[in-house]
């Protein structure tokens, strides 16, 4: 008689929650790690965007649908406003002032870059004392800027008129002449924007690599050269930047217009600006509603050109 043996069965091993598959490794919680501490960190700023920047954006879009009583109060008129502010001869007026003024201040720009480049040169002495003396104006007052220039544009004791006056040029009432007010305004913008744009673009040169610089300088490349081919184009994400805000900043223009030439101006109609126009609606007319149309008007005008600012950047703007 033949006796079989029982087959001895391995114990099978227990599956615990720690147990995982090979090469998977347990992701492990920080303590205190929550997505509401998120909420905390960025509640404050959220807040203050939404209070100062949305809710009044909300707030002039609804306005623009109302018009003003002259005692209060407010009444629905749809798109009146609107209506209205396409037919405005002004409102053209303004907003070719605008452009011209924009146009004008871009030529900043590369002013800026030029400036920039030559304070960046190891070999130049007082560096500090230009930077300074370059960067005065962006702390300065713009009343006491607008102060300044008007005696230097003034047509009767102007500085200005002065200096042609020496080389046989005669000189003009530069802020009351239709003709050159609003030239002579941006010149006084391009100046008082100098010291940002320089500062932006150091930055950005001193952020060049020098081992590009010196395989340039082994390959024989010259000054002209080593500028348009290396530093323009590694430049170039700095001057997008200041591309950006000097449009949107030439586009809000209101400060010199209406501190260097005033309303009684006969120069203004050359001069109105489109914020101009809207501080006219909204408080020597307190036409409220007609004002707000005018500022959300220049808010979709802004965000269409950043827009394609940002589109076109693609073509030109070198992030390597």
């Amino acid at each position: 008689m033949t006796v079989i043996a029982p087959r001895a069965v391995a114990p099978t091993a227990e599956r615990t929650p720690e147990a995982r598959p090979s090469g998977v490794r347990r992701r492990r919680r920080t303590p205190g790690a929550s997505p509401w501490w998120a909420l905390v960190f960025l509640g404050p700023t959220a807040l203050g965007l939404a209070v100062f920047y949305l809710w009044p954006t909300v707030r002039t879009l609804i306005i623009s649908f109302t018009k003003s009583g002259p005692f209060g109060g407010s009444e629905w008129i749809g798109f009146a406003n609107y209506a209205r502010l396409i037919q405005d001869p002004e409102l053209l007026g303004a907003l070719r002032n605008t452009a011209i003024y924009t146009v004008i201040a871009l030529i900043g720009i590369p002013i800026a870059v030029a400036i920039a480049a030559l304070l960046n040169t190891t070999g130049l002495k007082g560096r500090s004392a230009y930077r300074t003396l370059y960067f005065i104006p962006v702390v300065t007052m713009p009343a006491a800027i607008a102060l300044v220039w008007r005696m230097i544009y003034n047509g009767d004791y102007g500085v200005l008129n002065a200096a042609l006056s020496t080389v046989g040029i005669e000189g003009r009432s530069w802020l009351t002449d239709p003709n050159t007010a609003l030239v002579a305004i941006a010149v006084v913008g391009i100046w008082a924007g100098l010291g940002t744009n320089i500062v932006i673009f150091l930055a950005g040169l001193q952020g060049i690599p020098d081992t590009i610089m010196e395989a340039a300088d082994l390959d024989g490349a010259g000054p002209v050269r080593k500028f348009f081919s290396i530093t323009i184009p590694l430049l170039s994400p700095s001057i997008f930047f200041v591309s950006v805000i000097s449009v949107i900043g030439a586009l809000q223009v209101f400060d010199l217009v209406y501190m260097m030439l005033g309303r009684s101006n006969p120069a203004m109609p050359n001069t109105r600006t489109v914020v101009y126009l809207f501080y006219e609606a909204g408080f020597l007319d307190n036409d409220r509603g007609y004002a707000a149309a005018v500022a959300f008007l220049l808010l979709l005008i802004i965000l269409v050109l950043t827009i394609v600012q940002f589109r076109l950047q693609k073509k030109w703007v070198h992030y390597e």
